[in-house]
């Protein structure tokens, strides 16, 4: 298994220069195939990464939208995704017929979309915005515009509370791992490790936020590590995120929070585990799956989303 891992390591490598590629990977992908990324990051980052590339090839190694969100604002490359099948339970929450039908019934509302949504709803969305910068963006609006904020409930509720904003409607969407949470067992955590601090994804439910001592994106709760003076977290998002930490903060310990079912596996995303080093070879080796997005929608899409990044 380690032959044949350093084996596809040294594939990817040779394939990469070969088709001068670079590959984008999610902090919440395997540990082998982060090691392989040429960036690494949450969202926020892995969208300005992508305008920011000169290769002829971008392979996402991640979820369909995020590899969408990539051709959106790098139309001329090709983008690939080496598992067309992961794809996210946010995303899926909010299906873009639906999401109009539910925009109809607000005409004065502005849509704030989270960007873990298809490229379609993208199309329906005035200003995009990760979990890094949902209040940046929110604040940004008139406080007197009525809002709309899809697709995520919890990461909404949060932004409602921190803002007061009680003209924000929300979409009733969730992420499968962040609702699984178990309260019970994570203040059962915090009783076995009272030294540690608790640090958590808004997606989160209200009341697991309420229990942690910071709540902020993967590249925020990344950062807060680094800079707090304590030597053990809770981290309550997914379970992927603990190798970059490990990686920055080796004599730090990283305690993942368990799910109501421990059974289930549930603080993985299972569609981000989906990609592989041997379905990166693939994809590279065939140029395929390749991202197409019809050019009317990409266009509505791109602009959402340049408001997002183009907010200071």
């Amino acid at each position: 298994m380690v032959n044949n891992s350093a084996r596809l390591r040294s594939r990817i490598k040779a394939l990469k220069r070969e088709k001068n590629a670079v590959i984008l990977a999610h902090y919440y992908t395997t540990p082998e195939v982060q090691a392989v990324a040429d960036f690494l990051g949450d969202s926020l980052a892995l969208a300005i990464k992508a305008q920011q590339i000169e290769a002829d090839i971008i392979l996402f190694a991640g979820v369909h939208f995020m590899a969408e969100t990539a051709k959106v604002l790098c139309p001329e490359k090709k983008v690939l995704i080496p598992c067309p099948e992961a794809g996210c339970s946010l995303a899926e929450s909010c299906e873009a017929n639906d999401f109009a039908t539910f925009k109809a019934k607000y005409p004065d509302h502005k849509v704030v979309s989270y960007v873990n949504t298809t490229v379609e709803v993208k199309a329906l969305t005035d200003i995009c915005c990760t979990s890094s910068n949902a209040l940046q963006v929110v604040e940004a609006i008139p406080a007197e515009q009525p809002l709309i904020f899809a697709p995520d409930r919890n990461l909404g509720a949060y932004i409602r509370k921190l803002t007061g904003r009680s003209n924000m409607v929300l979409w009733d969407g969730a992420c499968h791992v962040h609702e699984e949470f178990s309260l019970e067992r994570l203040l059962e955590l915090k009783r076995l490790h009272p030294e540690a601090r608790v640090v958590a994804h808004p997606e989160c439910r209200a009341y697991i936020l309420e229990a942690a001592d910071f709540v902020g994106s993967t590249a925020a709760i990344l950062d807060y590590c680094g800079r707090s003076d304590a030597g053990e977290f809770i981290v309550v998002t997914e379970a992927g995120i603990l190798a970059e930490m490990q990686r920055r903060y080796p004599s730090k310990t990283f305690i993942p929070a368990p799910p109501d079912d421990e059974t289930c596996g549930c603080n993985n995303c299972r569609y981000m585990k989906m990609v592989t080093l041997e379905n990166i070879v693939s994809c590279l080796e065939n140029e395929a799956p390749e991202i197409h997005i019809d050019e009317e929608i990409r266009k509505q899409a791109e602009r959402s989303i340049l408001n997002m990044i183009h907010i200071k």
